[in-house]
């Protein structure tokens, strides 16, 4: 899932990346909050640029592939953000979000693979540049180094990352192994999305507080927030991947569905498949004609009617069978799931005190959910 936030580079704006319009940071403090920010990004960015080099030259060249490919930094804006309820952009929250942004980054490196992802930030995916074993071995080393730079800010740095990577690395075998048979599949997947998304989302927003010596009464709401904004985040990205617009999301539609991976709309769709003889019928059409099929050791291939069923299906078919999926109200309800979510994160935010922080962290959930448009 690859969320199409725009791109944070050097010299990019917060503002500029949020939507954030003169009107709605109009005040000499808004304005003071923004170029602190777009500094703090700055020194991010050009630390993340040394954390990634290595002096190994055999794990260089992986170890720089998708951090120089690109990608949004929303996980350190949240961290500088959040960190101006305190002392500001502080060295130990700079090294915080570095420290994030790079676990991020690991993570991918292991998420091609298990998805068997082919291509990653507009290139190549690292597995298929060098191999699946190469590939795992860099997000390792990456892993390593998030580590490392925890390690300099202390033992509640060491333990909110061990908590976080944990949450991951669930969140990815639940989601591998699927729901048990006493599970509901929508809460099973909620759950999957805070663990693999909401949860490194929520330690990036915590960072700012804890490493800015924030008011630690401010940190739970910090926490919630980012752990529903996650959420909301993945979702919108469950109805972006059916988007018929893929120059503007990257992505061909139907991405995940073609790679075998559930979605929303497609847990929606199998509910409403029980009771339902049109969702049952796009069900059955997306599962033999979209999604990969498992390999068949007996098939016969002098058997015309087993031909027939295995027929490959035109793209012209698999796109409308798509484009239904997309249009069906399963999707419409994921979109209204999202908004929920990102509704529920806003909420989380009402101890804050009002000001440029909150107003930010508002318009952040409204872009969220925006993306789908």
């Amino acid at each position: 899932m690859n969320p199409s936030l725009p791109v944070v580079r050097r010299g990019s704006s917060l503002a500029a990346n949020l939507g954030l319009s003169e009107r709605i940071f109009a005040s000499a403090s808004d304005r003071a909050m923004v170029a602190a920010i777009d500094e703090g990004l700055e020194r991010v960015e050009a630390g993340l640029v040394r954390e990634v080099a290595h002096a190994d030259p055999i794990a260089a060249a992986p170890s720089r592939y998708l951090f120089d490919a690109g990608g949004k930094r929303v996980r350190p804006m949240l961290t500088l953000l959040a960190a101006q309820l305190g002392d500001g952009v502080t060295d130990e929250v700079v090294t915080a979000a570095e420290a994030i942004e790079i676990t991020h980054l690991a993570s991918l490196y292991h998420d091609d693979v298990m998805d068997e992802s082919e291509r990653r930030r507009g290139v190549p995916s690292a597995q298929t540049v060098w191999g699946n074993s190469v590939a795992i071995l860099t997000g390792d080393l990456l892993f390593a180094r998030a580590s490392q730079l925890m390690a300099r800010l202390g033992e509640r740095a060491i333990r909110m990352q061990a908590d976080t990577f944990e949450r991951l690395v669930l969140g990815q075998l639940h989601e591998t192994v699927g729901p048990r048979p006493e599970d509901d599949p929508i809460d099973h997947y909620i759950q999957v999305l805070a663990d693999k998304t909401g949860s490194l989302i929520a330690a990036a927003a915590q960072s700012g507080v804890i490493f800015s010596n924030a008011d630690p009464a401010l940190e739970a709401p910090i926490v919630a927030f980012g752990e529903r904004i996650g959420v909301a985040f993945q979702l919108i990205d469950d109805v972006i991947d059916l988007s018929p617009s893929p120059a503007e999301t990257g992505k061909v539609p139907g991405t995940d569905l073609r790679a075998g991976v559930v979605t929303l709309p497609l847990l929606r769709l199998r509910e409403a498949a029980k009771t339902d003889a049109s969702a049952a019928g796009l069900l059955a059409r997306i599962e033999r004609d979209v999604m990969p099929q498992e390999p068949d050791t007996g098939f016969d291939p002098l058997d015309t009617n087993t031909q027939a069923a295995r027929a490959v299906p035109s793209k012209a078919s698999v796109d409308a069978i798509v484009a239904e999926l997309r249009d069906h109200a399963v999707t419409r309800a994921t979109l209204d799931e999202a908004h929920r979510w990102a509704r529920d994160a806003v909420a989380a935010l009402d101890p804050l005190p009002e000001g440029s922080v909150k107003k930010a962290l508002t318009r952040f959930a409204d872009t969220v959910v925006e993306r789908s448009s």
